[in-house]
């Protein structure tokens, strides 16, 4: 059996090796490609994925999974053997109904149509970005159709992203944490003027900025001698070894929070694949269980500590030592009032976290109808404005500050917006138990002390890489499957005490 895993992960680490160099292909393209290397880009990530793919579903793989599959069931399920196996046989069999012309297509058109919405926000013209993604929803629906499904053409999708997870189950989730939310942010308006924040709305020096978000994921623990940070039209993370992960962001001049939170999100998610183990590296267990996990580590760092009043309590000093005209008399306690403000948004990744999820149920609602054909690409914008009306209250005046905010449709991400609210929900039922085994957490932040948390994380998360589904890993850690309760009672519980509602 040794003989034939060592064989396993040495085909594994070649396949991962092409899937790695793909990503410093994909990462330059958003970061420092000319505009004019799109067409040669989207060629290169073509071959590159098309070979990943070839080498990933070859019959010599099969094989070696069928001899060491019976093998496994005399481990423990948990073992990082078993998981190996078992993780890579579940993958194997999923990329196997995959034709590899169907992965360089897709590889192609995303490429193409990244290059394509880049300038179509730019001039905020939605038709000129409306072909490219009816190429992407057109081949998102043959993929579908390649993995098979019973109910809905969405679940194969989003079982790419959040394996095990059913359409149905995120249409139950949402309406029951809907039902729950809706009330509160009615509540609030009421009280709209009772959180101040227009400091926040001043300019605040690009480079500064950078300084300062530079700071607080040092003191979150990212480790620079293992990653950097870059600029990109919108922020995100990449991994192209457990010793090089790197994260972006990008700037508003006149906006304290969008880059500072957009470091700090992407910063949880490069935390959880510093703390891959070496062991893991080059295999298909290592990295995250899933997105919604993924997600879970960035929006609980973004939000759970960077938005808390006890990290603001320690934090307050070194942001007045960057910005001391700016937050001239601002106290750690006004600062958190303010980053907590809530108001419906046009722009996602600016949002509160009460109307938060709102942004992600419109995009998951937006999402099935398009590939259930009931809503057509080039009526989008329209659909957008009125459902921004229906579930925010607000309607974006041109297409960049709507249904072209977002980079996911360039790329044919059909499925992995939920992922952002499962993230949320498991965040708050993991914070649950981390207060429970760390009942001096508060004080500890207020010294600074992010360490603590880390710790736990690569503890009881990071350790296991993918041999958990996202409901596995909640219940091993939490003792339940994944809840909503714990959420919704987080922002009872915080913003009810911010708004007195």
């Amino acid at each position: 059996m040794q003989e034939k895993l060592n064989e396993l992960k040495t085909r594994l680490a070649e396949w991962a090796d092409l899937g790695r160099a793909s990503a410093v292909l994909g990462w330059d393209q958003q970061t420092y490609m000319p505009p004019g290397g799109g067409a040669a880009r989207a060629q290169q990530l073509a071959l590159l994925r098309r070979l990943a793919h070839e080498r990933f579903t070859s019959d010599a793989l099969g094989r070696l999974l069928d001899d060491l599959s019976g093998d496994a069931a005399s481990l423990p399920y948990d073992s990082d053997d078993a998981s190996l196996i078992r993780i890579t046989k579940r993958d194997y069999d999923k990329a196997r109904k995959v034709p590899p012309k169907l992965v360089a297509e897709m590889a192609t058109a995303s490429a193409h149509a990244f290059q394509a919405w880049q300038k179509a926000k730019a001039a905020s013209r939605f038709a000129d970005f409306a072909p490219f993604l009816q190429r992407n929803l057109e081949l998102r629906r043959e993929l579908a159709q390649c993995l098979g499904y019973t109910d809905r053409i969405y679940d194969p999708l989003l079982d790419q992203f959040e394996p095990g997870m059913k359409t149905a189950q995120v249409e139950a989730i949402f309406a029951n944490v809907r039902k729950e939310i809706v009330p509160l942010v009615h509540a609030i308006a009421k009280k709209a003027n009772a959180v101040d924040d227009k400091f926040l709305h001043q300019a605040f020096a690009e480079k500064k900025q950078w300084d300062l978000g530079i700071e607080a994921v040092k003191l979150m623990g990212y480790e620079f001698e293992r990653g950097r940070q870059d600029r990109a039209p919108h922020p995100f993370t990449t991994t192209f070894a457990v010793d090089d992960v790197r994260i972006t962001t990008r700037f508003l001049p006149k906006f304290f929070n969008a880059a500072f939170f957009a470091t700090m999100h992407e910063g949880g998610h490069a935390l959880y694949n510093q703390g891959t183990r070496p062991e893991l590296e080059r295999t298909t267990i290592g990295g995250a269980a899933s997105l919604g996990v993924h997600e879970s580590q960035s929006r609980m760092w973004e939000n759970m500590v960077g938005r808390s009043r006890a990290f603001w309590k320690y934090f307050m000093p070194h942001a007045k030592k960057v910005f001391p005209r700016q937050l001239q008399g601002v106290s750690a306690e006004k600062m958190y009032r303010a980053i907590n403000r809530v108001q419906p948004s046009l722009i996602r990744v600016e949002a509160d976290e009460v109307t938060y999820n709102l942004h992600i149920m419109l995009r998951f609602e937006l999402e099935n109808a398009l590939l259930e054909n009931r809503v057509a690409v080039n009526d989008l914008p329209q659909v957008w404005n009125a459902k921004m009306q229906e579930y925010l209250g607000v309607t974006p005046p041109d297409d960049a500050q709507g249904v072209l905010q977002d980079i996911h449709w360039s790329y044919g991400t059909f499925g992995y917006f939920p992922t952002y609210s499962l993230g949320n929900f498991f965040a708050a039922q993991l914070f649950d138990q981390i207060a429970r085994d760390i009942p001096d957490l508060d004080a500890r932040f207020e010294r600074g002390d992010l360490r603590v948390l880390l710790d736990w994380l690569r503890a009881n998360v990071h350790t296991h890489g993918r041999k958990f589904t996202l409901d596995e890993l909640a219940n091993k850690v939490t003792g339940e499957s994944l809840q909503t309760r714990s959420f919704v009672a987080y922002l009872q519980s915080k913003f009810g005490e911010i708004y007195k509602v």
